[in-house]
């Protein structure tokens, strides 16, 4: 008995048709990959998500409305595992690195061969972080800590001096909550209290002291 592939289930989100049908072709030809929804718009790959809960979503990050790196974070806040591909023109240091800070799992550039994307594509898929030597020359050295943006806007008020009870307060969250995302922070960024994740979170671009 052949035992049926399970097909990584892909989003694609791109702006230009052209691109996504080169896409579709590309991938239509994996064993082990199906586009399941397209959308060219940030508002719409949300719905898409939504209504098709793809494995993949693959996202160009210059894109008219919500752009790439809004589309990532608002992704992550509702669907915490959304696992998402950047696949874009743009790779400034900047910009990467927003990404990143917003929750993407990996960053291919369009001018790189297609066996790079697929490639990215299965890693992602396993839950793994897909991160090309060019791309992560272009990081400057920053170290990716994967906050979330909920954990980013925690930090930053614990930078500010806030307690947690203050933060959930502000953020309309149960103190419980904040306890768990300040936890999480600190794993995620190596350090055992809330001051060394302050200068952690400093060094590492993802907050600025006010």
């Amino acid at each position: 008995m052949i035992t049926a592939v399970k097909k990584i289930r892909i989003l694609l989100v791109d702006d230009h048709i052209v691109m996504r049908m080169g896409l579709v072709t590309a991938t239509g030809g994996e064993p082990d990959m199906e586009v399941v929804a397209e959308a060219d718009n940030g508002t719409e790959a949300i719905q898409a998500y939504r209504l098709h809960w793809p494995d993949v979503v693959v996202l160009d990050l210059r894109m008219p409305g919500l752009n790439g790196v809004e589309t990532i974070r608002l992704l992550r806040e509702e669907f915490r595992d959304a696992r998402v591909l950047v696949f874009s023109n743009y790779a400034g240091g900047e910009e990467v690195f927003q990404t990143f800070r917003a929750g993407a799992c990996g960053f291919v550039v369009k001018e790189m061969p297609l066996e790079r994307l697929l490639e990215a594509i299965r890693k992602v898929h396993q839950g793994e972080h897909y991160i090309p030597a060019e791309i992560s020359a272009r990081l400057s050295g920053r170290v990716l800590s994967q906050l979330s943006s909920r954990e980013v806007e925690v930090l930053t008020l614990i930078a500010q001096g806030l307690s947690n009870k203050e933060i959930a307060a502000r953020l309309n969250l149960v103190e419980g909550t904040v306890k768990v995302h300040v936890t999480n922070i600190l794993a995620k960024l190596h350090v055992s209290d809330r001051t060394q994740a302050i200068l952690a979170g400093v060094k590492q671009g993802i907050i600025q002291l006010e």
